[in-house]
């Protein structure tokens, strides 16, 4: 089984690639955010042509996730329990969702942004993910694989941004925003891509401005973190940078996990040509 994780920065204006890139890459799930979509604006007939059952969970023109599957998509979840919520007044927004996809327990998170480091943004982002990680802690504890798909939106290691110097006063790589991350790890979650993907200068985000791709100015912060029976059955894993050009592209590139007994080794590179970094 491959499953990937993608956020499209909206799925009505990426409907296209999104779809020319299933068939290519033969995933059986993807997980999506940044939808950008209210229900009656995602596609659902177009990738339901393609296969897949579809769970998307939007509200408005911001967020939205999702998860594609053609191996089941069981016990769909809209968010999870805790989720603080943000705004005024306070609600939950359309950042996480969870399915059982081929006895896989698949969350597409799209985690807060932050914003900047004083901001009210950045004290829902840590609250946000401190729940989070409470409410996986408890979807793996009777052994259930389980795959945190997504965003981060944090840069946990110092290589995983193309200029440290650069991001010392912004968000995504600061103390507490790395500890939110590494409590994941600390919980017996692993970060399966990396070894098969490793650093520096491997990325899955970079800003349209300032000819960020070509020259290679990116960032990792798009994971999938596997509990200890997930982990356990990753055969191969790749970042799809090759998705990232072109016209019409999305600021991020998707990230594809194999698990045993289905080629994994096929996952080493996603599209034929396409390499990691």
């Amino acid at each position: 089984m491959r499953i990937a994780t993608w956020n499209v920065n909206s799925i009505r204006s990426r409907v296209d690639r999104v779809e020319a890139w299933l068939q290519r890459s033969d995933v059986d799930v993807l997980a999506i955010q940044e939808t950008k979509a209210k229900e009656e604006q995602f596609p659902f007939d177009r990738f339901r042509d393609l296969g897949y059952e579809v769970a998307h969970h939007g509200i408005n023109q911001w967020n939205g996730v999702a998860i594609l599957s053609r191996v089941g998509l069981e016990d769909v979840a809209i968010g999870f329990d805790g989720d603080p919520g943000f705004g005024d007044p306070v609600a939950p927004e359309a950042r996480s969702i969870g399915a059982t996809c081929g006895g896989v327990r698949v969350w597409s998170l799209y985690v807060p942004n932050g914003r900047t480091l004083d901001d009210p943004h950045m004290a829902y982002k840590l609250e946000w993910l401190a729940r989070l990680r409470d409410r996986a802690v408890e979807w793996a504890a009777d052994g259930t694989p389980v795959a945190l798909c997504g965003d981060w939106n944090v840069a946990p290691q110092d290589e995983d941004v193309w200029s440290m110097e650069y991001f010392a006063d912004k968000t995504h790589v600061s103390p507490p925003e790395r500890a939110a991350f590494h409590a994941f790890l600390d919980a017996g979650f692993t970060d399966v891509v990396r070894p098969h993907a490793p650093g520096p200068g491997t990325y899955t985000y970079w800003d349209y401005q300032q000819l960020a791709f070509p020259k290679r100015r990116g960032m990792r912060i798009d994971f999938v973190l596997g509990s200890a029976s997930f982990a356990e059955r990753v055969s191969g894993a790749a970042i799809d940078r090759e998705e990232r050009k072109g016209k019409g592209a999305s600021d991020h590139a998707p990230v594809i996990v194999g698990l045993d007994g289905d080629d994994g080794a096929a996952v080493d590179k996603p599209v034929e040509g396409s390499p990691a970094r």
